[in-house]
């Protein structure tokens, strides 16, 4: 490592915590979704002091900084060039306090997702945020980019669950406002700044998260239905039966369901495939007794009104955590897909859907689009797959994937973040001003650009 600001950081984080030279580009990520790291060498600080300690060099020397988390990223937000180092979380993994009676968590940002959930879980208490790539992904990871998930429903974003956090900017500044009440109006929350900003205001280093009550009583039923107006009536039951447990409702189109079951996919198969739509009902609450019987009384209700085709209901554990599976079956889809992320109105998906269907098979008939998501929360993803991409491929079905969006009012990222993949597309759902205001904190917070560069916005202005 010949040049300078290399040596310097070296001595920051010791040579035992850099990975430097081919070892870069063999660096593995959890999915096929990343291209090779292409960065100068990666550095695994220890502790916040140490993030400061790089970014304060990082800045002196003009040098850019990509941080790294889980890498579970869909949008390019952890893209890397030769130019860059990337500072990797992941040493950065202490769980440092469970405050059972105020019901938080303080942890650093590379814990996991999946560490932070068993934690709670041995303190009787429950951790909302959930998605399949929990084991992988990180907790800075999940509030820099307001990750939403399969709970959304019952307890919001990831935004709603984090009510402090510590973060460095780009001089090596430390802003630490690690809150831990639920009310706190003293000024701005400074907070806001980074959640969601996808590393590109400051790089979050440590984090409150309020824990809920452990639920006493969990219910999961996997529905089938013919068309998507009967999985609208089922969500609109289901939110009418389980006001106050409904927790969440996905859909899968039948393409996604056969990709993830037998005999097409690896799962078993509790339902058989073949159905226009699959849903997954879940309600979480305190009164098991209570809370099934409506349960059970909402799906009575269903089948009176002859709205299913088939369906299961969960009665252990293991018939939960196989149902669930499916849904979290994405690597399969999204692989060797294009993967679009967006919110509309519920009402709309299913016509939505439809018109990307119909405007991608008009350009390309041997694709496959495949749509599943968290309808519950307008949340729908849409994945293409069988084609050979190219630049010129790749921008024809994003073309066609956004302009059907547009007469629907919607919002091109609905909680994978902007990065830099939909950067061109943030227009269609943020007005100029919101753009103009976004890259003046950029350039506010970060004036030499080198924090995340080209992410969410393009303060370099090319």
């Amino acid at each position: 490592m010949s040049d300078d600001i290399l040596d310097e950081l070296a001595g920051i984080v010791g040579e035992r915590r850099i990975v430097a030279g081919a070892a870069v580009a063999a660096r593995e990520f959890p999915w096929e979704t990343h291209a090779s790291c292409n960065a100068k060498a990666i550095f695994l600080p220890k502790s916040t002091e140490e993030v400061a300690a790089i970014m304060r060099a990082c800045h002196r020397a003009g040098q850019s900084v990509v941080p790294f988390g889980g890498t579970t990223n869909l949008v390019q937000g952890c893209a890397t060039t030769a130019d860059d180092i990337v500072l990797s979380l992941e040493k950065m993994n202490a769980i440092e306090e469970i405050d059972s009676g105020a019901r938080t968590l303080t942890a650093e940002a590379g814990v996991t997702l999946q560490d932070a959930q068993d934690a709670a879980d041995r303190e009787e208490l429950f951790f909302p945020v959930d998605f399949g790539a929990r084991s992988n992904c990180q907790l800075g990871g999940i509030v820099s980019t307001n990750a939403g998930g399969t709970k959304v429903i019952r307890y919001g974003m990831t935004r709603d669950t984090v009510l402090g956090l510590e973060a460095v900017l780009a001089d090596g500044t430390l802003v630490s406002s690690m809150n831990r009440y639920i009310k706190n109006n003293s000024g701005f929350d400074l907070k806001q700044l980074f959640i969601g900003s996808e590393g590109a205001l400051g790089i979050i280093t440590r984090v409150v998260f309020r824990l809920r009550p452990k639920a006493t009583s969990h219910n999961v039923a996997l529905l089938a239905c013919d068309s998507f107006e009967q999985v609208l009536e089922i969500l609109a039951s289901a939110g009418k039966a389980l006001p106050d447990t409904l927790t969440a409702f996905e859909v899968m189109w039948n393409s996604f369901y056969e990709i993830a079951v037998e005999p097409e996919g690896r799962l078993p198969t509790p339902i058989e495939p073949g159905a226009g739509f699959y849903v997954i009902v879940e309600s979480m609450g305190v009164d098991a007794v209570h809370d099934s019987a409506a349960f059970e009384a909402m799906l009575g209700a269903l089948m009176e009104k002859e709205l299913l085709v088939d369906g299961t209901i969960a009665k252990s554990d293991r018939e939960r955590e196989e149902i669930w599976a499916i849904r979290h079956e994405v690597e399969p889809v999204i692989s060797t897909a294009h993967n679009f992320d967006v919110s509309l109105r519920s009402a709309d998906v299913g016509q939505y859907v439809d018109a990307v269907d119909a405007g991608i098979y008009e350009h390309y008939p041997e694709a496959r689009v495949i749509g599943f998501g968290h309808l519950g929360d307008n949340n729908v993803h849409v994945s293409v797959l069988g084609l050979e991409w190219d630049e010129a491929t790749i921008r024809d079905v994003e073309d066609v994937v956004y302009s059907r969006l547009a007469p629907f009012a919607g919002a091109i990222s609905a909680e994978h973040g902007i990065g830099l993949e939909k950067r061109a597309y943030l227009p269609i759902s943020r007005s100029a001003a919101e753009i103009e205001l976004m890259t003046t904190l950029k350039r506010t917070l970060d004036p030499m650009n080198i924090l995340n560069p080209g992410k969410v916005v393009d303060a370099a202005g090319k």
